[in-house]
């Protein structure tokens, strides 16, 4: 994996230096200030990973086949081991129409889309979910990596190497595609598995027991190995705390007397209107830290400024629950 696609899958890792350790609960630190909350929100929403660490985990793995032929329930494509560092695998061609050349093999310095973000453009945990975006949309987005308006490194490179035809014929292809199930099935709980940072995801910490949930979000794959494998169908659970969804809710479809809700813009279920990304079914804890990031001044722009006045007056806890209701959704 190179340096940089472990950089997009640790999208805004930019913000931090940390390594593979524990994730505890921060709920009794009692930051100073709001700021200081959601920059310390970013220690569980970065997920940072390097191409060192990878390494060193394989180097203390015990030895694999790289002949092995690999193969996942219910697909027809096979795959030797070596094959994965050098292609990106389509488990389930049948259901994306053909990949423009951007997505599926890049041009020039720009890495493909599917790279990260996979054939379909699901992502996971921590990378963007593109299908079904607008396809204006995430051409603006694209312009607001390139001028800086939305911070992040690896992505401004990628933009900043793209063509402005592989973008809209990017943009054309995810969005004519469709999010057909949730991310992530949605637990309250307030206790949840000791976790740790390993393949760019949370996984659960062998013989780690469990700790308080705090004012956090944590999204675990069902089966950790099928995403290892980039199986884009590979399913997610997300704990979030206890009374989340009912507070999202309320936040989301009247806004609580403390914002404008939600639904207002995303449409009443949340599933967007043709300028407006949809919400429903998307990872929470993607959706949390953008939140965050609006809120420390990291993506800005005139399309934003909407969002930055009403996002000044969430807590974190808000933006958690806003988060764990939309992931709730049917998409």
């Amino acid at each position: 994996m190179s340096v940089r696609r472990g950089a997009i899958w640790a999208i805004g890792s930019m913000l931090l230096a940390w390594v593979a350790m524990p994730v505890s609960g921060r709920a009794g630190d009692a930051p100073r200030d709001a700021h200081a909350q959601m920059r310390a929100a970013m220690d569980w929403l970065a997920t940072p990973w390097s191409d060192a660490q990878e390494k060193a985990l394989q180097a203390h793995s015990p030895p694999r086949d790289q002949n092995a032929i690999l193969h996942l329930p219910g697909s027809t494509r096979t795959y030797r081991r070596a094959q994965l560092a050098k292609t990106i695998p389509d488990w389930w061609p049948q259901a994306h129409p053909p990949m423009p050349t951007i997505v599926a093999r890049g041009r020039g310095k720009g890495l493909p889309c599917a790279e990260c973000h996979g054939p379909r453009g699901t992502g996971i945990a921590h990378t963007a979910t593109l299908t079904g975006l607008p396809a204006g949309y995430i051409v603006e987005q694209l312009q607001a990596f390139r001028d800086g308006s939305r911070v992040n490194d690896e992505m401004h490179f990628e933009a900043s190497n793209v063509s402005e035809a592989d973008v809209r014929e990017a943009a054309a292809y995810f969005s004519g595609l469709h999010l057909t199930s949730r991310r992530a099935h949605v637990v309250q709980t307030a206790r949840v598995p000791k976790t740790h940072v390993e393949s760019w995801m949370l996984v659960r910490t062998r013989g780690g027991g469990m700790e308080a949930i705090g004012d956090r979000v944590i999204e675990l794959p069902l089966n950790a190995d099928h995403v290892r494998l980039r199986d884009d169908r590979a399913r997610f659970v997300a704990y979030v705390p206890p009374g989340s969804l009912a507070r999202g809710r309320l936040l989301a479809t009247s806004g609580a007397g403390k914002v404008a809700a939600c639904v207002s813009c995303h449409g009443a279920d949340l599933r967007g209107t043709a300028k407006i990304p949809p919400l429903a079914g998307r990872s929470p804890t993607y959706i949390t830290r953008q939140l965050v990031q609006i809120a420390l001044g990291n993506r800005q722009g005139l399309a934003n400024q909407p969002m930055q006045q009403e996002i000044s007056r969430l807590s974190l806890s808000d933006m958690i629950s806003v988060a764990s209701y939309a992931a709730s959704l049917k998409p």
